[in-house]
């Protein structure tokens, strides 16, 4: 990390979380903010469900909600990016505060409920962008005020799909009142299905995600997998934000909302082998939480992972944590006798059962 990047975070964690994470949106888009451009190797380089990667390190979605900033995104060194999340209508989420720093244990709390400038405004943007190598998702989400939730997942899907490389159904949120619901077998099989039909009339069908919470039981991850593979979905994102607090010293950490960041690590990552075991290889995996370092990085995809994602490390680390992670997971794959990093999927995965 440069000195000036330290500086510029040590002035942000001086403000509120909110404000801070606007101002860093704001300097990424005005150019203020130093980037390496893509980050590649043929060591790096990851299919993954007919998209090509530079790398396996992508952006969680939460970060850019409305699609603001996916230019100098697309050149801080992600292998690919995904915005949103977004609702078939605006909504402003939460009361604010709904964003907690946890300094002590390098973690978050959120409960921002999907506020976003809705389907229609976000498509928009995503028109206008300029296409580079880095493939772009949006992270599909639905009204608090809806009458039927199922239903706006698909609705978003119609609007945005467009203009997207991949899209995420997201019913792990955990900040807007009985989304999780839709976790369970039944709910989950009806809501995929009309996601699948819809992404079925698309001009250029996309890879459809699934992304679910740590806080499953072992019915749940099963019933999971059967409905993924029965719906034929292309991946499923492990894990979102968790409603545990074991082992927090912050004083925030009674703050209502998801949690991420460091103490999600262990928990995401059991989460994830799990699935991959039930799975058995058949369905991708993109691995999530409380990646802040190239060797956490690599035990997700040890634990069954084709790519990872994170977001929560750059609030403590740093943008140019980016590029280091990429680079990191190059040199380990090298020093393993990997010929790419996504040789070593699933190759630790027993450790983590």
């Amino acid at each position: 990390m440069s000195v000036v990047e330290r500086a510029a975070l040590a002035l942000l964690h001086r403000l509120d979380p909110e404000v801070a994470h606007g101002l860093s949106l704001r300097a990424l888009q005005s150019g203020l903010a130093p980037l390496p451009g893509p980050v590649t190797s043929p060591r790096l380089q990851t299919t993954l469900t007919g998209l090509t990667l530079p790398n396996p390190v992508g952006l969680a979605a939460g970060y850019d909600k409305n699609a603001t900033a996916i230019a100098p995104l697309s050149r801080a060194g992600f292998g690919f990016i995904e915005v949103g999340a977004a609702t078939p209508r605006p909504q402003p989420g939460n009361p604010k505060p709904r964003l907690f720093r946890l300094s002590e244990d390098r973690a978050a709390i959120n409960r921002f409920g999907f506020n976003n400038e809705g389907a229609e405004a976000i498509a928009a943007r995503l028109a206008a962008r300029k296409r580079t190598q880095v493939p772009v998702g949006l992270n599909l989400g639905a009204n608090k005020d809806s009458t039927d939730r199922a239903a706006d997942f698909a609705r978003v899907l119609a609007t945005c799909g467009p203009h997207v490389d991949f899209a995420t159904v997201n019913v792990s949120s955990p900040n807007t009142e009985k989304l999780r619901d839709l976790q369970g077998r039944a709910a989950l099989s009806a809501l995929l299905q009309g996601v699948m039909d819809t992404r079925a009339q698309l001009a250029r069908p996309i890879p459809v995600f699934l992304k679910i919470a740590p806080d499953l039981t072992e019915q749940d991850l099963a019933d999971i997998a059967e409905v993924a593979r029965a719906t034929g979905i292309a991946g499923i994102i492990a894990t979102n934000t968790t409603l545990s607090r074991d082992g927090l010293r912050s004083p925030q950490a009674k703050e209502t909302g998801g949690l991420s960041g460091a103490p999600l690590f262990e928990k995401s990552t059991r989460t994830l082998a799990r699935l991959s075991q039930l799975t058995e290889g058949t369905i991708p995996l993109i691995g999530v939480g409380g990646i802040a370092t190239p060797e956490q990085a690599w035990e997700k995809i040890r634990a069954g992972a084709s790519a990872v994602q994170l977001y929560t490390a750059m609030v403590y680390d740093g943008l140019s944590l980016i590029p280091r992670i990429a680079r990191g997971l190059d040199a380990l794959a090298a020093q393993h006798g990997f010929a790419r990093v996504t040789d070593a999927t699933g190759t630790g995965r027993d450790r983590w059962l």
